[in-house]
């Protein structure tokens, strides 16, 4: 039995949408965490890949719980250093994870290569 809950014949378990990518919130003044934590989620600022992220609390409700809630113009701020200016002196937008790069996979591969050449070695003396 299947507990996915993206299987449609399960209506008794509520569908997730963590796969399916995310559309950035528009960009405005008045920004809520709501709509950095959207940011983030759909890939805009280069931290993570463009999907859904369940947080156990949501950006921002720590400081709501201390009464302490950012103010619009703090999280416009953090909006716009986060997106353009983060990256507006040409530095990749993407992280090493997100270019799909292989270089670890093969410093991975070449090490046990030369372990295992090695051992070959230290063998073959005896």
């Amino acid at each position: 039995m299947s507990t996915r809950s993206d299987d449609p014949n399960h209506t008794d378990i509520p569908r997730t949408h963590t796969i399916k990518p995310m559309d950035a919130p528009p960009r405005n003044t008045g920004s809520t965490s709501a709509q950095l934590k959207g940011d983030i989620n759909s890939g805009r600022t280069g931290d993570k890949n463009e999907v859904f992220d369940p947080g156990l609390s949501p950006l921002g409700t720590d400081d709501e719980a201390a009464g302490f809630s950012p103010h619009p113009d703090q999280v416009d701020l953090a909006r716009h250093q986060e997106g353009t200016e983060r990256w507006k002196n040409g530095a990749d937008r993407d992280s090493y994870a997100h270019q799909h790069s292989r270089k670890a996979l093969y410093a991975y591969v070449g090490f046990i290569a030369i372990v295992l050449m090695l051992f070959a070695g230290a063998f073959s003396l005896f």
